[in-house]
């Protein structure tokens, strides 16, 4: 379970004092958006909804980069 004020990402404790939106939580964390896939509380998020889905302390994120290859 997390701490008050935090979120898990990845199994890592992270601050977050309030709440923000998806975009702006990714951002702050030097991930782009497009280049990320994420799931929220168990639930996958598609990227359309990254601007409206909101990211509070307590929540739980899985988040893994898209890398490019062959």
């Amino acid at each position: 379970m997390s701490e008050p004020n935090t979120v898990t990402a990845n199994g890592r404790a992270i601050p977050l004092e309030q709440g923000c939106s998806l975009v702006e939580f990714l951002t702050r964390q030097q991930l782009l958006p497009k280049s990320v896939v994420v799931e929220l509380n168990g639930e996958a998020v598609p990227p359309s909804e990254f601007e409206h889905r909101q990211v509070r302390p307590g929540d739980r994120l899985e988040i893994v980069r898209i890398v490019a290859g062959g």
